[in-house]
This record gives structure tokens, C-alpha cells and sequence, in this order.
């Protein structure tokens, strides 16, 4: 009998964030099989700005620790991706209810400032993930919202592709909050832009989090119908 081949709305209503991982490698054909079907993603003029850096094993330990001292250390955040000031209003309200999701899950009380240290850790150590997809893009589109917008569409796909070859990910920007480590051991070279990182593996099922499904706007609350008769 041949093995269950998910639908598309299968993936899409079943795929969750996963920040639990097994300890288990996934195969280089795999993320390559998954990058050919995240890479069908529209851009800007079949421009294709993105490129993908893979990392495992020594790289991603080097980056993790990097990353977690440095955070520790007090450097400032050198994330390359232009950023806001604070969620406000319902986007804060939204924020807050997925992690009030997880922390319930995980046991977390408000109060205990030592596991809330150690979920702020797990995300500078990308949860512990045995695999990092780095996603950049070319530096010559930088200044622009296109390339990231492109990004943004690729890394959709990338997750959603995944998901439907049984990996779990987590889109984690905490994994690359110091941008020179992420450079270093990762071999990503002075023309690239970093965009965001992806962390991803097989889905250990007993990790609480990963149960959590975040709660989405109803469809009527987000669209606004024009030129429709009814």
C-alpha cells in the first residue's frame, strides 16, 4: 500500500510552527526535494532573488553558541532586516495570545523567570533544530521591499513543502539576531542580504509545544469585497 500523499489543503491547515525536534539528520535529498517545490514561488519578474544556505551539524553548533553568547553578552541585535518598534493594539493582543498558547503548554508560569530564560535560549539556539535554512538574497536589490517581499513568498513555500515530506519548521529570526556568526560559519559571502533563517527537522511529537495551533483571523475580518453584486 502506497504511502498517503497529503493534499494541498492538508498541508496548509495542518501545518504548524514545530519548536521540538527529534534528534535525527534529514537527508540532503530531502531539503533538496523540498527546496525544488519551495523554489516554485512567484517573484517580482521571475527576478528569483533568494538563495538558501543550508547548515548542520559543527556550522549550526558554532552559530548557536555564537549567537546565544553574544545575546547574553548584551551585543546589539544585528539583524539585517529593517525593524519596527514594538507590536501595538491587536497586534500586540495576537503576540501575546500565542505565547500565553505556549507558554500553557510548556508549563510556563508568568512568575517563573528561569523557564522563560530557557525559551528565550531554545529561540537563540533555533530550538535546538538539526538543520538551518539560511535565507538570503542578492545585496544589489537592497534599499527595495521587493526582494524581501520575495523572500517572504519563498519561505512560505519552503515551510509548507516541508511540512508535506514530514518535516517541521519554525520561521526563527532569534537564530540570527548576530548577524557577523550566522556570516562566519555559514560561509554566506559580503554580497548577500540575510533575510531570516528557517529551522527545521523531524517533529518530536512528545515536545508540548508543537501541539499548539495558532489561532487565525476569520477570513471575513480581513477581506473587504469590491464590485460583487451581494
Amino acid at each position: 500500500m502506497s504511502e498517503h500523499t497529503p493534499s494541498y489543503d492538508e498541508v496548509v491547515l495542518g501545518r504548524r510552527s514545530t519548536r521540538g525536534f527529534k534528534d535525527e539528520p534529514v537527508p540532503k535529498d530531502v531539503i533538496r526535494d523540498v527546496l525544488h517545490l519551495a523554489t516554485r514561488a512567484p517573484s517580482s519578474m521571475n527576478t528569483q532573488p533568494w538563495n538558501f544556505f543550508v547548515v548542520t551539524g559543527v556550522p549550526l553548533d558554532r552559530i548557536r553558541a555564537g549567537n546565544t553568547e553574544r545575546n547574553l553578552a548584551g551585543v546589539p541585535d544585528s539583524r539585517e532586516f529593517r525593524k519596527h518598534g514594538p507590536y501595538e493594539g491587536p497586534h500586540r493582543e495576537r503576540q501575546i495570545e500565542i505565547a500565553v498558547q505556549l507558554f500553557q503548554a510548556m508549563g510556563i508560569e508568568r512568575h517563573d523567570k528561569e523557564k522563560r530564560q530557557d525559551w528565550v535560549l531554545r529561540g537563540f539556539r533555533q530550538f535546538d533544530a538539526p538543520v538551518s535554512i539560511v535565507v538570503t538574497y542578492d545585496k544589489e536589490l537592497q534599499g527595495g521591499d521587493i526582494a524581501p517581499f520575495d523572500c517572504g513568498a519563498v519561505t512560505n513555500a519552503l515551510v509548507n513543502a516541508a511540512w508535506s515530506r514530514g518535516l517541521g519548521c519554525v520561521v526563527n529570526s532569534q537564530g540570527i539576531m548576530q548577524s557577523p556568526v550566522v556570516r562566519e560559519h555559514a560561509n554566506i559571502p559580503d554580497d548577500q542580504v540575510i533575510q531570516i533563517c528557517v529551522a527545521m527537522g523531524y517533529p518530536d511529537d512528545s515536545f508540548p509545544a508543537n501541539a499548539v495551533v495558532s489561532k487565525r483571523r476569520p477570513v471575513d475580518d480581513v477581506v473587504t469585497f469590491v464590485g460583487y453584486d451581494d
